[in-house]
């Protein structure tokens, strides 16, 4: 079975998801939320409202960006803030991101690569 084999093929002994380290640094798929929430609207930091629903109802379906995962869509929120923002995020992104188990050196990180990425 197909749980089976990746719980062998884990690291730390079949244990699968997201390790947690002090470092600064991002795993690749938050690295890759990160990439993909430049192309994000701000709309999609708010709930569909009824002009949402009709558009999607005469046009047809939008795709979702939304994360079911809370820790990774806390990561996107800030992100597309920061792509939008700058350095002038929210503060709520900012205490929702934090409190998701990211570290004030991760937020620095993605702050300065999202900010050099803007002016390239």
């Amino acid at each position: 079975m197909a749980f089976l084999q990746l719980a062998t093929l884990a690291e730390d002994g079949g244990a699968i998801g997201i390790a947690r380290t002090a470092t600064a640094g991002f795993a690749p798929v938050e690295w890759q939320i990160i990439r993909l929430a430049r192309h994000d609207g701000l709309s999609s930091l708010r709930p569909p409202d009824r002009w949402d629903r009709l558009k999607s109802w005469i046009f047809g379906e939008r795709a979702n960006p939304r994360l079911a995962n809370k820790r990774l869509e806390s990561l996107r929120r800030l992100a597309v803030d920061a792509w939008h923002r700058g350095y002038a995020v929210r503060p709520s992104f900012l205490k929702a991101f934090l409190r998701a188990g990211f570290s004030e050196g991760q937020l620095e990180t993605l702050l300065a690569a999202i900010s050099a990425g803007r002016r390239a």
